[in-house]
């Protein structure tokens, strides 16, 4: 069968740019169709495969992601009622938080499905004791469970290492990874430098330079690191930020013999979520999980529409994971391998964010390192300094949240409805160094108009 595209000539990428300036009655090409991102990535109108340098060695099966379903421990019978109820209805991971050390894990884990559903925990402690339970017990279940331990993600995000009977955190994690056989330990909370603020570049970059004080000080990392991401709404950037990261970090973990992918666990960012017009949220975390998937994600958490300003509740929680559920299968993601292959753009963006995050990380190995710059106080400078560009074109209008500052309902009312403190708390403490505080882009407007309601 004659191919019908035999009858027309190939056209360059060249003789598209003549067009456009032809069609653009004088203006400038370059000043008018070409603009820089925050990580001064140039976006352009249109990409050719003759300017394409070549394909990413990235894999990617979208159908693989799992929904997990995030449950903060306190009663354990309510929690293990509701990862069952959870799994039921659609759930294929749970991510437990747990505060307590003396939370009886067989007890909170009994009669979940642990065959096919993973479990990660999220710890506010660090204790060898506790930690050789969950191993007994997952070998004992041939459960798939991560303990996502991250005690530089601590320091970063409190000011202060955990608390343990070892000298320090880094023993600790060496004498659990010399212990341990049956679930993996480390854990990079990623996401804390997107929510404060960071930029794509920063983001990527730190996640790298954090994972790297790990592979430089502990002796045996046999298990797959996990890395808690937070993603928004720049749709396109998003999928390319998943992309490089793990392009990235298979280039650093061969360095180390290291022969596992990194294990992507993505939310959506808390950044550009608003308690007035509530209802977008939805729209907002629909957008970023489709990057999250496209991206390659291996779990995502979905974020509530209402997490901001409700307790933790059925409904809030029904819709987040249902979104997940449509998305997979009704959305026809399940049945998507690579689905970034092909799209010039997106391979451009995850090649320019790449090279920039590299030179980036190379320069806070060259300086010390991610922990020397963290305690002198350079990574959250830097990070604030991005938030601020940020925050000042959410401000004058250039950045938009809709239903916020651009058409926002005058009649909206909040002040009754706030089960939770929805804006950046104060908890006065000695710490080692300052934190690194997330912020939302909404919240002083949001103050200001909770100030006039009546």
């Amino acid at each position: 069968m004659k191919n019908l595209f035999d009858d027309f000539n190939p056209v360059t990428s060249k003789l598209w740019k003549q067009k456009i300036q032809f069609e653009l009655n004088g203006a400038d090409y370059n000043e008018t169709l070409i603009w820089n991102s925050p990580e001064d990535i140039q976006v352009k109108p249109f990409y050719h495969k003759d300017e394409f340098e070549g394909v990413s060695d990235i894999h990617t099966k979208a159908s693989e992601f799992k929904i997990c379903q995030n449950i903060f421990v306190h009663d354990l019978s309510k929690s293990n009622l509701r990862a069952l109820d959870s799994i039921n209805r659609g759930a294929e991971s749970i991510r437990f938080t747990i505060e307590d050390e003396n939370t009886d894990v067989a007890k909170l884990l009994e009669n979940l499905p642990l065959e096919k559903v993973t479990i990660y925990f999220n710890l506010g402690f660090l204790s060898i004791e506790f930690i050789n339970k969950i191993n007994a017990f997952a070998n004992s279940k041939k459960a798939t469970i991560f303990c996502n331990l991250d005690p530089i993600g601590q320091l970063a995000r409190e000011g202060n290492w955990f608390k343990t009977k070892e000298k320090n955190n880094f023993e600790t994690l060496n004498l659990l990874s010399a212990a341990t056989t049956n679930i993996s330990l480390i854990n990079i909370d990623g996401g804390l430098y997107q929510n404060a603020g960071a930029n794509m570049v920063q983001q990527i970059a730190y996640n790298l330079a954090h994972a790297n004080e790990y592979f430089n000080r502990i002796k045996t990392i046999d298990k797959p690191i996990v890395f808690e991401v937070s993603v928004g709404t720049n749709y396109f950037f998003e999928i390319a930020k998943l992309r490089a990261l793990r392009l990235l970090f298979k280039q650093i973990a061969k360095e180390y013999n290291h022969n596992h992918d990194c294990h992507l666990l993505v939310s959506p960012s808390k950044r550009n979520k608003t308690i007035y017009d509530y209802n977008v949220n939805m729209l907002r975390t629909t957008t970023e999980s489709m990057s999250a998937i496209l991206g390659g994600a291996n779990a995502i958490a979905n974020l509530p529409y209402d997490a901001l300003y409700h307790k933790d509740n059925e409904f809030g929680d029904r819709i987040a994971r249902n979104q997940l559920l449509v998305l997979k299968n009704e959305s026809y993601f399940d049945k998507v391998n690579n689905p970034a292959d092909g799209s010039y753009y997106i391979e451009s963006l995850t090649h320019q964010l790449a090279e920039k995050a590299l030179t980036l990380f190379k320069d806070i190995e060259a300086n010390g390192g991610f922990l020397k710059q963290l305690n002198e106080g350079i990574i959250k400078r830097k990070i604030q300094e991005s938030a601020d560009k940020e925050q000042e074109l959410f401000d004058s209008g250039k950045e938009i949240l809709l239903g916020t500052n651009k058409y926002p309902n005058k009649k909206d009312r909040m002040k009754d409805d706030l089960e939770l403190f929805p804006f950046v708390k104060i908890k006065p403490r000695k710490t080692l160094i300052t934190p690194i505080i997330e912020k939302r882009l909404a919240e002083k407007m949001e103050q200001d108009r909770l100030k006039e309601e009546i």
